[in-house]
């Protein structure tokens, strides 16, 4: 059974960079699970910059929608993997067209997987986009309710929950021990 590590904060908070130092700190071999897609240039750029700041040795496995099936064919091989981002997940389901039900049956499949999995800790990184304003349009405000409700089956079943405010790690969920 998996450890699981939930790290979430807004824009530019330092969720990967805290995800990426916790995994390093332990050790042992990781993967990251990417789910960003390559639909443009800026994000082939932001995508491109993302992988020259992770360590060289680290497995990578790009999945923009099937998370279940990504961790649950992780090797133990992994003694960490990080799945980076929730938000960009719910999107691609969104832009696929998926149905609020079907994403948050994912959800909830995706959070069931992980303490199946071979890894010894998993770390999520998520965005909190709860805390703004009320988007104008209802395609983001779908996107704002289905991220919320997807980092709250997170926050569920993580052992810890870390809360990042410009790249100060903030626990609100502590585990049993520190990893």
């Amino acid at each position: 059974m998996s450890k699981l590590i939930f790290v979430l904060g807004g824009a530019r908070s330092g969720k990967s960079k805290y995800a990426s130092e916790i995994a390093i700190k332990r050790g042992k071999k990781a993967v990251f699970i990417a789910t960003a897609a390559a639909l443009d240039d800026e994000m082939r750029k932001r995508i491109r910059l993302h992988r020259i700041s992770r360590p060289k040795d680290w497995g990578l496995i790009e999945e923009p929608m099937n998370l279940k099936e990504a961790v649950l064919g992780l090797k133990s091989a992994y003694g960490t993997a990080i799945i980076d981002c929730l938000g960009l997940w719910v999107s691609n389901m969104l832009m696929a067209g998926m149905k609020d039900a079907l994403i948050e049956k994912r959800s909830k499949e995706l959070a069931a997987a992980m303490a199946k999995s071979k890894a010894g800790l998993i770390i999520v990184v998520s965005n909190e986009v709860g805390e703004g304003i009320v988007p104008g349009d209802a395609l983001s405000r779908r996107f704002r309710d289905l991220l919320g409700l997807t980092n709250q089956v997170m926050a569920s079943k993580a052992d810890e929950v870390i809360m990042m405010h410009a790249g100060i790690p903030v626990k609100i969920k502590y585990g049993k021990a520190d990893v």
